[in-house]
């Protein structure tokens, strides 16, 4: 059976190290990729220290990484999609069931059979998918994303979860030219919603609880910069926002955004608090707000978004680093030091 060199998490408490995964010989319909970048999402962190046991209960050894970048080295003998040398992307899905109403209408990431790239049931191997943070992935063509080639590589890979995990929620509700958008945060999710938005042709505003953000959100494409502990500021706004993205994670009060909602405005979430966030029923009720979630987007939305990147030269703020400083990113993600999403350059896993 074939091996690839890869990180891994042997137990929820200790350091990711390099070590040895099986991976399977393409199959008919299968794309093999050397991977060349891997974004380090916090969905990566929470896995690998079995944060999330109540709802997915990690299984070691756990392999991270959902947004990776690669070329093309074989293919199996039905693909028709791709060749080798293609880049070629993956994103958090790697399967599904391909026939449920989700997957007719190209949701495959709300597929109760949907297989994600990482400490998922392996239905090849068995045992559970490994992700990212290896020298390669074999993957079902189907399942495989075509990267543009004049974006930045290192860049386009934490679009493969940070830019459709936005692009997503903007494209459902319409955001468009003409429309006023709100985007609360501005991190790895957060700076990548401010772009699209910007490009989508809405005014942007940004919120956010630290002044030093401000020239941030500006070069990023936000026309306005809220500080959202001042009252007056966001007093400003009340009623004026047809969209709002919210991508904290932290506790928050959420009540605050409704407000700024238009009648019929809408307010998504991204962000995934620990706790559940207390929602008044009135300011639902008297300018028929409405409050959603999302989560990533379907293989053919995902490319939509990759050539929306291409056609706009759109991707993330990446500071690029070797696999080996895994864990010194992990605390440092932690702490929001990173501007704005790690991108893990694959060829420092070659010398392991």
């Amino acid at each position: 059976m074939p091996t690839a060199k890869a990180y891994a998490a042997a137990g929820a408490t200790t350091p990711l190290a390099g070590t040895t995964i099986p991976r399977r010989d393409p199959t008919d319909h299968d794309v093999q990729i050397e991977i060349l970048y891997c974004g380090i999402c916090h969905s990566d962190l929470h896995t690998a220290r079995n944060e999330w046991s109540s709802i997915m209960p990690t299984v070691y050894p756990c392999v991270p990484g959902h947004e990776i970048v690669g070329r093309v080295t074989r293919t199996g003998s039905a693909v028709t999609k791709f060749k080798a040398g293609d880049l070629a992307g993956v994103g958090c899905l790697v399967d599904s069931d391909r026939t449920c109403p989700n997957c007719q209408a190209g949701l495959e990431q709300f597929c109760p059979g949907m297989v994600l790239t990482y400490n998922f049931p392996d239905r090849n191997l068995g045992g559970v998918t490994y992700g990212g943070y290896s020298e390669s992935i074999v993957v079902d063509e189907n399942f495989v994303l075509r990267i543009p080639e004049n974006l930045d590589l290192a860049g386009a890979a934490p679009l493969l979860c940070a830019g459709i995990t936005t692009y997503s929620p903007l494209r459902h509700w319409g955001v468009a030219s003409g429309k006023k958008v709100g985007v609360v945060g501005l991190g790895g999710l957060g700076h990548m919603a401010v772009k699209f938005a910007r490009a989508l042709g809405a005014h942007v505003v940004v919120f956010t609880t630290s002044p030093g953000k401000r020239d941030d959100a500006l070069r990023l494409g936000a026309h306005e910069v809220v500080i959202s502990r001042d009252a007056n500021e966001m007093q400003k706004h009340a009623g004026s926002f047809d969209f709002i993205l919210d991508a904290v994670s932290a506790d928050h009060d959420i009540n605050a955004y409704i407000q700024l909602l238009g009648r019929d405005g809408n307010l998504t979430l991204v962000g995934a608090p620990e706790k559940p966030l207390p929602v008044s029923a009135f300011g639902l009720l008297f300018a028929r707000r409405s409050l959603s979630g999302s989560l990533i987007g379907g293989i053919a939305e995902t490319q939509e978004m990759l050539d929306f990147c291409s056609e706009h030269n759109i991707t993330a703020d990446v500071e690029v680093i070797p696999i080996q400083q895994i864990n010194e990113a992990y605390e440092r993600m932690l702490r929001s030091d990173v501007k704005y999403r790690f991108s893990i350059d694959m060829a420092s896993l070659k010398g392991e």
